[in-house]
């Protein structure tokens, strides 16, 4: 099966959005989808220590829902083209 045709599993879902930190660094994200976030950025947003944004970032950059980018300072991107990120981005938009 292709990548970009895989399944969703339940079990990549509920790490994804297993705290309220990766749910708030998420929304921020997938509502500027564009936008390149430094970690300083994401802690102002959200409300949540560094560590949280640190811990929270990396189980997101390991599910490829976000990619890190190598600059100074590092910078983070929501990963549109991944399908569990399109499908959270449309249950948001529901929910609004």
């Amino acid at each position: 099966m292709e990548s970009s045709q895989r399944r969703v599993t339940w079990k990549e879902i509920e790490t994804g959005i297993g705290s309220v930190g990766r749910l708030r660094i998420l929304r921020e994200m997938i509502d500027r989808p564009n936008e390149y976030f430094t970690r300083y950025m994401l802690e102002r947003k959200t409300g949540l220590k560094p560590v949280d944004v640190r811990s929270n970032l990396k189980i997101l950059i390991d599910l490829n829902w976000v990619k890190e980018y190598a600059y100074d300072p590092r910078t983070y991107k929501v990963n549109v083209e991944n399908e569990a990120v399109r499908l959270i981005a449309e249950f948001f938009r529901k929910i609004r």
